[in-house]
């Protein structure tokens, strides 16, 4: 069994070495090789990872020439790991080493991704509390019961990781992402330190994104094969209520002589009606397009089938 470590690095030059020793210490006896993505640091994190390199032949930099986010650099890393089993941990250190063997033991019981769960964080509340509501409202959408879904300590079999498209902040959300896929996801709880050196990367603006990105997951997990159960239902629900005002608006015209001029929900109903009508037509151009997209990959699969004979 060979392990892939996948560690981001960004301004954690007084960590790395440290980080490195840990990991080593806890890995006896089994191959492994350790990616370091330089994240476009500024300090001289890429030198450290340079100087652990050359004592070190398991080691294997890559680095960005600026900064292009947490997602991008794990899906580099995935890209390049050749393990069988693909740790992910941050390099700030307060993912603990000492649970790797802890990971290995849930894997091996056919776990397909093995996500970290911070129970005791060592974080302020202000990083704390918007991560439990997080967590509850993505466990809901997706219906799969995770404590921590934004732990970047994880464990993946290889399969699992190379099946990833991570970019933008879908790292937050690769639980579900990999669930969606038919591998089975569990969760362990691991020891989660204070940041030893350096400060958080991440600001308030990561709540903002995490929702826009929860939408998209949503999408292309839920509904990626039938837009039209998305848009096209939304659109029945909406179109059915201004339809109802306005029938409604009618009976009172005709049969009660009431004036419309002066009533705002006439213009609300048609506007209901509209709107309604733009989104099952926008779930039927996604229908087309999934369609559409199925047929060439077809073809495609025809094609090849004809040159194999």
């Amino acid at each position: 069994m060979k392990l892939s470590f996948v560690i981001p690095v960004f301004n954690e030059e007084k960590s790395l070495k440290e980080l490195h020793k840990k990991i080593i210490e806890n890995i006896p006896d089994i191959s492994y090789e350790i990616i370091f993505i330089d994240d476009g640091s500024t300090d001289n994190s890429y030198a450290v990872i340079e100087e652990i390199a050359q004592q070190d032949t398991h080691i294997k930099p890559i680095r960005f020439r600026t900064n292009f986010g947490k997602a991008s650099a794990l899906q580099a890393g995935f890209d390049k790991a050749q393990g069988d089993i693909i740790f992910t941990m941050d390099a700030d250190l307060q993912d603990d080493p000492q649970e790797i063997p802890r990971f290995i033991e849930k894997m091996e019981e056919g776990n397909d991704l093995v996500s970290g769960w911070k129970k005791k964080r060592k974080d302020p509340i202000t990083k704390r509390w918007p991560s439990k509501i997080f967590n509850l409202i993505t466990s809901m959408v997706f219906h799969l019961r995770l404590h921590d879904y934004n732990c970047g300590y994880k464990a993946y079999r290889k399969e699992a990781a190379k099946s990833l498209n991570v970019y933008g902040e879908l790292y937050r959300y690769i639980p579900a992402i990999v669930w969606s896929k038919g591998f089975s996801v569990t969760e362990i709880v691991v020891t989660h330190h204070k940041r030893k050196f350096g400060r958080s990367k991440y600001g308030t603006s990561r709540f903002i994104r995490g929702f826009l990105d929860l939408l998209t997951v949503t999408m292309i997990t839920k509904y990626r094969r039938s837009p039209l159960y998305l848009f096209g239902a939304s659109g029945l629900i909406i179109s059915l209520i201004g339809f109802i005002i306005s029938v409604w608006l009618a009976v009172q015209k005709i049969f009660l002589g009431m004036s419309l001029s002066n009533r705002p929900l006439l213009f609300l109903g048609i506007l209901l009606i509209v709107v309604g009508v733009q989104l099952i037509s926008l779930g039927l151009l996604g229908e087309i397009i999934v369609y559409s997209s199925r047929q060439k990959n077809k073809k495609n699969e025809d094609l090849e089938g004809v040159d194999r004979d």
